[in-house]
């Protein structure tokens, strides 16, 4: 199934991704640091949602309270739990 998330206090506007299970797949984010966000996408490809939230939960991006990556397990798992 495919989902959509709309992260905050990130650079990236939008986070696509593929659910099968709480498998996550196809990784797409809009907006943010290309080449990194690319790496992340391929890297977790694959994953379960909860692999994603237990490496990227609590990851920060400099002063930020938040990262693209936590903004994904925030997003994965909310798709697993139904709420998106």
């Amino acid at each position: 199934m495919k989902h959509e998330y709309y992260p905050k206090g990130i650079c990236p506007v939008k986070i696509e991704f593929d659910m099968d299970g709480d498998v996550v797949r196809n990784i797409v984010f809009t907006g943010g640091c290309n080449g990194n966000l690319k790496a992340i996408s391929k890297i977790v490809d694959g994953w379960t949602a909860d692999d994603i939230a237990d490496a990227f939960t609590g990851n920060t991006c400099g002063f930020k309270s938040t990262s693209c990556a936590d903004q994904l397990a925030t997003a994965v798992m909310k798709a697993k739990n139904g709420e998106l």
